[in-house]
């Protein structure tokens, strides 16, 4: 059954306090698919803008040749949209196909709600450490710590409660064991990019 939306202030509140209830509130609200990728779209779209933001506060310049690879994936704010929504898109269905092999009972959409909530959160998060890097940039680290520490604990929860496991441990293991193999995966690609963008700058 169809939930009315909770105000955005007081789920994040929830959801750092007591994020399995949280969860299940995401989840009743029982959102249709077209509106769960609409919002996806909307949150890679805010964590670009940030990530732009935070990175002309910072004025940060890529210093070795691994940095320069990766300034010339994302300086293209389209092509960092690109790569944040297909990164996302893989941890939706990895959500959902691992946690259902593992005898889990979600949905996909639950799976994609829950996913994107947890980028709004992140966003939020990018758009604190942007202003700390403002005002106090040791504090802009802690705060990147922060969101790491936030990402997998959160994460662990959500997967959790979507497909009813109750080993937060196990889950935990499976997620880094995942997240692995997509890195990995993602590391081959960027290898084979990185190949071609690096041929085609002069040597120096």
């Amino acid at each position: 059954m169809e939930q009315d939306t909770p105000p955005i202030p007081e789920l994040i509140r929830q959801t750092l306090s007591e994020p399995r209830r949280a969860a299940n509130r995401i989840l009743e609200m029982d959102l249709p698919a077209s509106a769960l990728w609409q919002s996806l779209v909307l949150v890679v779209i805010l964590s670009v803008l940030a990530a732009k933001v935070t990175a002309l506060i910072t004025g940060v310049e890529p210093a070795t040749g691994a940095e320069m690879l990766m300034a010339g994936f994302t300086a293209n704010p389209l092509m960092l949209g690109f790569v944040q929504g297909a990164l996302l898109v893989v941890v939706v269905f990895s959500v959902h196909w691992i946690g259902r092999s593992m005898g889990g009972l979600g949905t996909f959409e639950g799976a994609l709600a829950l996913v994107t909530w947890l980028q709004f959160l992140l966003v939020c998060l990018q758009v604190a450490q942007g202003l700390a890097a403002l005002i106090l940039p040791p504090l802009a680290g802690l705060i990147g710590l922060a969101g790491i520490v936030i990402f997998f604990w959160l994460l662990t929860q959500f997967v959790c409660q979507l497909h009813g496991f109750r080993n937060p441990g196990m889950v935990f293991v499976m997620i880094l064991i995942s997240m692995l193999g997509v890195v990995f995966a993602m590391s081959m690609l960027l290898a084979v990019f990185g190949a071609i963008f690096l041929g085609e700058v002069p040597n120096v």
